[in-house]
């Protein structure tokens, strides 16, 4: 049975075992940095009543979702940084394009119409206007810089100013104009061409000091951010070997103190508990553990008990032997028999009772062979045989081959002083006691003690049954002396609880008492 205190979950411990909890704080106050640490934001976490395996599973989230947000920064910043320089040179190389076209395209075309190689209307030079002004919005839909969208839009603007030229032109020659004047306009065309030209290189170069300019910058936000990554990498180490340190410590400090507790349990004292404050697997352990003991120590009193009561039984059961009564009646007899010159009865009962105490002390053993078992019952019915001639007669019947058994010594005699005392003087024409002995089924053994005396009465059967099955009280003890109690605990003590005294009694017929034991050999006992 779980002892009260134990079954709950916080324990009440005893003063010394308090004593014993407070003597292991070394590996709490451990560390003054990372103990003031603890007490702050990972003292949240372990303070928490989590389980071991949530406190790690959680630093593990926190860990990797730090690292994760730190990479995803800087690769954030490294795809914008590289897709603004593209469209830098993504431009560059587009107006260089324009720049090495433009003019001599559009001057070659408007040449060959005005020196009449080619019609105004068979000539590109719309498709060239075209191709120019596309490019020049794609660039401008590409450019992230509003300066650099001005400059693109002033190309723009020259480029209808080159249309304009180029309409006129169209314009003249419908109108039949002279040589000398499409010449004129060739002129302006040439000069808004270069005007393009010029335009273009601006930009080309306004873009090639702006992506300059990113560079630079990149650079110094690159340092910047690999410092700013340095330093989040660091506290994520840090983060790191603390949550390490805190979930170590909080899995040692348990394990230390359940060591300490076993320790201090080796050295026979069992008042020591465990003390635990959160809620995670070790503290569930130290719980198990202390009701663990509290059961090791229930078995320990419940068996020191038994033993003391063992120690009583074998006390009584002596003292039975050498009762001051038996003994002076006995020399009584001798003596009777001396006057009386009987000498061979004289012989006959100073061996028996010579026999009878050699037998009961055994040299202090308490397992003795079933020959001697009944030998001590024979002496003792010789004795009683000396006294009560004319009312007792006994005889024993016990199977050879169980002789060399090993038994619990002072069995028997109780039944027959009981058989002797309760059943034959009580009964006037006298009675015979019959001893049996023999092999069951199973390797075990029943011995048996039989009267014809009086028998108990239904009233006196059921208190003599109350000793046997009760824990040693006086109550059966004034019905039958000690008896049959006594014989039948230590018979439970020794050979467990299946085993036994069983008792049969009829009212003017007479009582039957038998013990079951094993069949042990002396080797058997000693293994």
């Amino acid at each position: 049975m779980i002892p009260e205190e134990l079954s709950t979950n916080q324990p009440q411990i005893p003063a010394r075992a308090a004593r014993a909890v407070r003597s292991y704080p070394a590996a709490q106050g451990t560390g003054s940095l990372l103990s003031r640490l603890a007490s702050r934001f990972p003292g949240r976490l372990t303070g928490a009543p989590l389980s071991i395996r949530s406190k790690i599973l959680v630093s593990f989230i926190i860990i990797i979702l730090l690292m994760v947000l730190v990479n995803t920064v800087l690769l954030v910043r490294v795809w914008q940084y590289t897709h603004q320089y593209d469209r830098i040179i993504t431009n560059i190389i587009t107006a260089n394009n324009i720049n090495g076209y433009i003019k001599p395209a559009i001057d070659t075309e408007m040449w060959n119409i005005v020196a009449g190689k080619t019609t105004f209307e068979e000539g590109s030079q719309y498709q060239i206007i075209d191709e120019v002004n596309h490019r020049v919005g794609e660039m401008i839909a590409n450019s992230d810089s509003d300066k650099a969208r001005i400059k693109l839009e002033v190309i723009l603007r020259t480029m209808d100013t080159l249309t304009h030229y180029v309409d006129m032109m169209g314009t003249q020659i419908a109108q039949g104009s002279t040589v000398a004047e499409n010449e004129n306009v060739l002129e302006n065309v040439r000069g808004v061409s270069d005007v393009v030209e010029e335009s273009v290189q601006e930009y080309m170069l306004f873009e090639v000091n702006r992506a300059e300019q990113n560079y630079n910058q990149t650079q110094q936000r690159f340092i910047q951010w690999a410092l700013v990554f340095l330093v989040l990498t660091l506290c994520v180490t840090v983060f790191s070997f603390v949550a390490a340190w805190l979930i170590s410590r909080n899995i040692y400090a348990p394990i230390k103190k359940l060591h300490d507790v076993t320790t201090t349990i080796a050295q026979n004292d069992l008042q020591v508990l465990m003390a635990g404050d959160n809620a995670d697997e070790i503290t569930e352990l130290g719980m198990s553990f202390n009701i663990m003991i509290g059961r090791i120590r229930e078995l320990l009193d419940a068996k020191v008990k038994e033993q003391e009561n063992l120690k009583k039984s074998e006390l009584r059961a002596l003292q039975a032997q050498i009762n001051p009564h038996f003994l002076y009646n006995t020399l009584d007899t001798i003596i009777w028999m001396a006057e009386a010159r009987k000498t061979e009865e004289v012989v006959e009962i100073v061996g028996a009772l010579s026999s009878f105490f050699r037998i009961s002390l055994s040299k202090g053993e308490d397992w003795i062979p079933l020959r001697d078992e009944i030998q001590h019952v024979q002496s003792y019915l010789i004795i009683q045989k000396m006294r009560y001639r004319d009312i007792l007669d006994y005889s024993i019947e016990v199977d050879p081959g169980i002789l060399d058994c090993t038994v619990l010594k002072l069995m028997l005699q109780p039944l027959v002083e009981n058989a002797l005392y309760h059943g034959i003087k009580n009964r006037r024409a006298g009675g015979r006691i019959v001893v049996r002995g023999r092999r069951l089924d199973g390797d075990q053994i029943r011995l048996e003690v039989a009267d014809d005396g009086a028998g108990f009465t239904s009233y006196k059967l059921t208190r003599v049954l109350e000793e046997i099955e009760g824990d040693g009280e006086t109550d059966g003890q004034r019905e039958s002396g000690f008896g049959l109690g006594n014989v039948n605990r230590r018979v439970k003590l020794y050979y467990g609880r299946q085993y036994g005294v069983s008792i049969d009694s009829e009212y003017g017929v007479g009582t039957r008492a038998a013990i079951l034991i094993p069949a042990r050999t002396a080797a058997a006992e000693n293994n």
